[in-house]
């Protein structure tokens, strides 16, 4: 079963919430839809910009609390190394 570690932002540059899931697109869309409580209803980010796949949720919530303890520009070059204009990635995975 593939898992994933993922970034989201509300903008470019702006706020960036880091997360995991099994289920990456039903996640991003709840994301997207407000249906989660929380940071990301809170602040508006909602933009897909970067994710991984992982073999094991072991291996991908290690790595997310591995992204999670990187300071802000570590993120931000993470996200431009394979996405340099924040495009929301969305409809990319639904496909």
């Amino acid at each position: 079963m593939a898992c994933y570690v993922y970034l989201l932002a509300s903008e470019r540059n702006g706020t960036l919430y880091v997360g995991v899931s099994s289920n990456i697109i039903q996640r991003i869309w709840q994301h997207k839809t407000g249906l989660l409580p929380g940071f990301t209803r809170t602040h508006g980010v909602k933009n897909l910009v970067w994710y991984e796949t992982h073999e094991s949720i072991t291996a991908a919530i290690r790595r997310e609390k591995l992204i999670k303890r990187w300071n802000r520009s570590w993120k931000i070059r993470l996200i431009e190394e394979t996405n340099p204009y924040w495009r929301d990635l969305y409809e990319e995975i639904c496909r």
